[in-house]
């Protein structure tokens, strides 16, 4: 199999993710996880985005299992500039806590919450949307609702936007809960009403 060819065929498409997780899945088929770690760290290297998304995508089939592979996601991909990269960032730190499962996750999913790299963070906030639909967080929606609060009023606007989109899925099944979050929100802070207009959108 070629690597070229499955970069000649994801760099002629400029949207959706589907081809990159087909080209990554044909990779990892082919491939001894040793391998397509190594793969993945060379076309992290690359100029094209795609190429970078396909790495990501690699990197968190693999970092169900091996913390390296984790490590270098946390470390590496979330300093890189575009959001499509970023994106798939998000899709691996779910790949993780699904493969791990969501409760047994909650060590992980608070370390990177507590990051200083808003990028760490939103991988979380937005990998896991929508939270209450995913186990564990479907019975227990205000751990969810807490964890993802948590980072109202960040520095990054990027950010804030996951989390107020994030609070106003759950608010769908669980309007009430989030009612009593955002009543508790001091909106003269405008980091805070930034949030809190996306997050009670659909609060009647």
């Amino acid at each position: 199999m070629e690597i070229d060819n499955i970069l000649n065929k994801i760099q002629q498409i400029e949207h959706g993710f589907q081809h990159i997780l087909d080209g990554a899945n044909e990779i990892l088929s082919a491939y001894s996880e040793k391998q397509c770690f190594e793969l993945a760290l060379t076309l992290f290297e690359h100029e094209a985005y795609q190429a970078r998304m396909l790495a990501t995508t690699i990197l968190g089939k693999l970092a169900t299992e091996d913390n390296n592979a984790l490590c270098f996601l946390k470390e590496q991909v979330s300093t890189d500039e575009n959001w499509r990269v970023q994106e798939m960032l998000a899709k691996a730190f779910d790949e993780v806590c699904k493969h791990r499962g969501y409760e047994a996750s909650l060590p992980l999913i608070e370390e990177w919450l507590n990051d200083n790299n808003p990028n760490v963070i939103r991988a979380v906030t937005e990998g896991l949307r929508i939270w209450t639909s995913r186990p564990y967080f479907k019975e227990n929606p205000s751990v969810a609702i807490a964890l993802i609060s948590k980072h109202k009023a960040h520095e990054s606007e990027y950010l804030r936007k996951s989390v107020g989109n994030a609070l106003r899925d759950i608010s769908k099944k669980h309007s009430e809960l989030i009612r009593q979050e955002v009543q508790q929100w001091d909106l003269s802070n405008p980091r805070i009403l930034f949030t809190y207009k996306l997050a009670a959108k659909l609060l009647k």
